[in-house]
């Protein structure tokens, strides 16, 4: 770009910034952000509304909510991390971890903000593709570390394809990578996991590996994207320097209270999330009936691997008043969303077939 004012990195003026699901209109179903189609849990906006003093600062470590998740995952809470949604501390492990010279080694396709995020640091991506079956290839990301490589990261479910990584492999995988490069687990789909043999960030956690960080956010399940706001679990000092990259107050009490709320709603947040997940598998099964190689689906989306026609076929969905979210080249993803959306997805889908 030639059009700047001032003098900027070059990379950087390249770089697409990050483009959200495309909204939707009044008589559209919005599949295109992975979004929870329910309301918020019981509990949720009574916590918020109560959360009045805007005159305040927030408390910088969202403490109370550290002490309730350091007590769901067995660890103290300086085990814990709250930002504003995951993919802010995946920002900041990234900038705490690497800059130029370095590498950080990632799955590709896989979660859109990770070479940008790369970018940002002056760091190079070194884009691992999936296996066959749509998953990481965790063998292959191992094969590709060197020792320029400072971070690695591992997104199970895989967005956009929904795979998921399995505990053996996993654990092989740590056990390969040199102990000194940071693994991220980003598990932000985990809750709408059935798989049996999946990766499991508390199984992960309890294992005691001091180079793993495992990513967790209350914008998917727990309904709350809106509020931004998700957490990471690892090693204290790791965690401190992704404090020093991050930007100060970024947590909201109103956030914080709302956080805490759903955990109170436990049980709620299970009978939603089976929903979902059993709402997701039908889909899956009705596409597969209908011509599409569907991956096996253990988030709260699917994927078409719709190949050069993506863009094309989000067009027809677009027209049957479906939002979805296409990746040119690639396929097109489509967020599970309420029951009535089921049957004009698989029509929209099956029509480009035919």
């Amino acid at each position: 770009m030639t059009d700047i004012p001032v003098r900027v990195r070059p990379e950087i003026a390249a770089l697409p910034s990050y483009k959200q699901g495309k909204q939707a209109g009044a008589r559209s179903f919005k599949l295109s952000s992975n979004e929870n189609p329910f309301d918020p849990l019981p509990g949720v906006v009574e916590a918020v509304q109560q959360a009045t003093a805007f005159n305040r600062y927030p408390d910088a470590l969202a403490g109370r909510l550290r002490d309730r998740l350091a007590e769901r995952y067995g660890v103290a809470s300086d085990h814990i991390h709250v930002a504003a949604g995951s993919v802010s501390i995946l920002y900041q492990l990234a900038q705490a971890a690497a800059t130029v010279g370095d590498e950080i080694v990632l799955p590709w396709r896989s979660f859109e903000a990770y070479p940008g995020i790369v970018t940002v640091t002056g760091a190079t991506a070194v884009m691992v593709p999936l296996t066959a079956d749509a998953a990481n290839d965790l063998p292959a990301m191992a094969a590709a570390v060197t020792d320029r490589t400072r971070a690695i990261f591992v997104c199970t479910p895989n967005n956009p394809t929904g795979a998921v990584v399995t505990q053996a492999a996993f654990d092989a995988f740590v056990a390969a990578v040199p102990s000194d490069v940071l693994i991220v687990l980003d598990e932000a789909y985990a809750e709408f996991v059935t798989a049996e043999g999946a990766v499991d960030g508390a199984t992960v956690v309890a294992a005691g590996h001091d180079n793993v960080v495992l990513l967790r956010t209350f914008s998917k399940a727990y309904g709350l994207a809106g509020l931004r706001i998700g957490y990471a679990v690892g090693h204290p000092r790791i965690l401190d320097v992704a404090r020093s990259a991050g930007i100060p107050l970024s947590v909201t009490a109103q956030a914080e209270a709302a956080a805490l709320a759903s955990l109170d709603a436990e049980a709620e947040l299970l009978e939603r999330v089976a929903a979902v997940a059993e709402r997701r598998d039908r889909l899956v099964a009705r596409l597969r009936e209908a011509g599409w190689d569907v991956p096996t689906a253990q988030g709260n989306f699917v994927w078409l691997p719709a190949g050069d026609r993506s863009l094309e076929i989000a067009a027809v969905f677009d027209a049957a008043n479906l939002v979805v979210r296409p990746f040119a080249g690639d396929g097109v993803r489509i967020s599970v969303g309420e029951e009535e959306s089921l049957d004009l997805v698989v029509r929209a889908a099956a029509s480009v077939l035919s």
